[in-house]
């Protein structure tokens, strides 16, 4: 008898019966790799050394293909790119292909098999279930509302789980926004199982709360009567606070910002500009920040900047 070295499976090696099945199991042999240098395979066209791996399998070349497809937010039709075709055939001619209607319908199994894996992984969940939620408008003012669990499971290891990212048609009131979020929780069956739901201080807020609140109660699904249900976002709170401080301020930030507007606005100021610094010896790597005015860390940056750079100023 003899045994593989990879999986462990023992065959018959009697020299009467042949060594076909030992050549049988090599080319099945599924805990075979190419980090063994013997079986690195050699080219009998080529004469040259190929390192690929000799068990392919469709099944898994498909799962990795439409897996890149989410990861790099590829179009569906990239699987019938002739290049990329061209290229995969090269380095395995056994591939084969399909189109991108095959495509769309994997990535919808593939969305169907992870709601179902977290939604065991929720169900699972010993203690309770925190949501965050927030809306969002696009630059084509269409409405969405995200919706996040975070919770601790057997092992005592935090999870942070998107559960939704779903279009939100108008009004975002505090009724429209009660009755989406019900409707997202009830789905994942976790209506029962909420501890707190954290959002920004905008008035419908409050009111979506105030309903949640209501319906998740008659249920008898929180704790402390509700009392726990409701957190503010601690960083918009601190962010409408430095908001307010920064109008007391506004004709010096707006000074600030149109220095740095004219700066970066031309590569000719931008070389002249790095001349001045040259001069005085700074460090340009630093380099001049424009803020995004909505964000206040980021007024921060670009008054940190020009105060670095107020003599080259």
């Amino acid at each position: 008898m003899c045994k593989c070295k990879k999986c462990g499976n023992k065959y018959s090696a009697d020299s009467k019966n042949g060594t076909g099945n030992l050549n049988r199991h090599i080319q099945s042999c599924v805990k075979i790799t190419t980090k063994d240098i013997g079986q690195f395979l050699l080219s009998s066209n080529q004469g040259s050394l190929l390192s690929r791996n000799p068990q392919f399998s469709q099944e898994k070349f498909r799962e990795l293909l439409v897996q890149a497809l989410i990861r790099h937010d590829l179009p569906f039709s990239f699987v019938e790119y002739e290049g990329i075709r061209d290229l995969l055939k090269y380095l395995e001619p056994k591939v084969s292909f399909f189109s991108r209607h095959t495509a769309r319908t994997d990535v919808k199994k593939m969305h169907a098999s992870l709601v179902s894996k977290v939604r065991n992984e929720l169900s699972a969940c010993p203690g309770r279930i925190c949501l965050t939620s927030d809306c969002w408008s696009s630059i084509v003012t269409d409405g969405y509302i995200s919706l996040t669990a975070h919770f601790i499971d057997s092992e005592w290891v935090l999870h942070k789980k998107i559960l939704n990212f779903s279009y939100m048609p108008p009004p975002h009131n505090g009724v429209s926004l009660a009755e989406k979020i019900h409707t997202l929780v009830a789905y994942w069956g976790i209506d029962k199982k909420l501890l707190s739901l954290t959002l920004d201080n905008a008035s419908a807020n409050d009111s979506c709360v105030n309903i949640l609140r209501s319906q998740l109660k008659l249920k008898d699904a929180l704790v402390y009567d509700g009392s726990l249900f409701h957190i503010r976002c601690c960083a918009h709170i601190l962010n409408l606070i430095v908001q307010e401080g920064l109008k007391k301020i506004d004709v010096s930030v707006d000074k600030v910002r149109e220095c740095v507007k004219y700066i970066k606005g031309s590569q000719i100021r931008k070389d002249s500009f790095r001349k001045f610094i040259e001069q005085i010896s700074l460090d340009d790597k630093k380099g001049l920040l424009q803020d995004v005015p909505t964000r206040w860390n980021s007024t921060y940056k670009m008054l940190s900047s020009a105060l670095y750079y107020q003599l080259s100023f």
